[in-house]
């Protein structure tokens, strides 16, 4: 399992939700509401210059809001940020099961070590 899956499967609690997503959205067991934004998330991944007001009007329309939306952009972003800078550093990734506890922190609401 990639590193962000495994968080993922942390935090979602489900590994099978998870590898069901990566196999296919539209098939997992996500909502029809979570497959749009998962779709509208590919977008900003492969072609984030001709987003337009036409690709928010059916999120806003399957009931998410600008701050939700906004919070999607922005992890998504960051994490393509993170992916890069490590590529690009050489920096060693965690290993899947670092990553796992990380998603226990973070399920908890402990984003920082004490």
């Amino acid at each position: 399992m990639k590193s962000h899956a495994a968080v993922a499967a942390v935090l979602l609690g489900s590994e099978e939700l998870v590898q069901g997503v990566l196999r296919d959205i539209d098939s997992s067991g996500l909502s029809d509401a979570e497959k749009l934004l998962m779709h509208f998330l590919d977008k900003v991944n492969h072609d984030s210059p001709n987003i337009s007001p036409d690709d928010i009007a059916p999120l806003h329309a399957a009931g998410w809001n600008d701050e939700q939306i906004w919070y999607a952009i922005t992890v998504c972003a960051l994490f393509n940020f993170y992916n890069r800078w490590i590529d690009a550093t050489g920096v060693c990734a965690l290993s899947d099961e670092a990553h796992r506890e990380g998603g226990k922190r973070s399920a908890t609401g402990r984003y920082a070590h004490k």
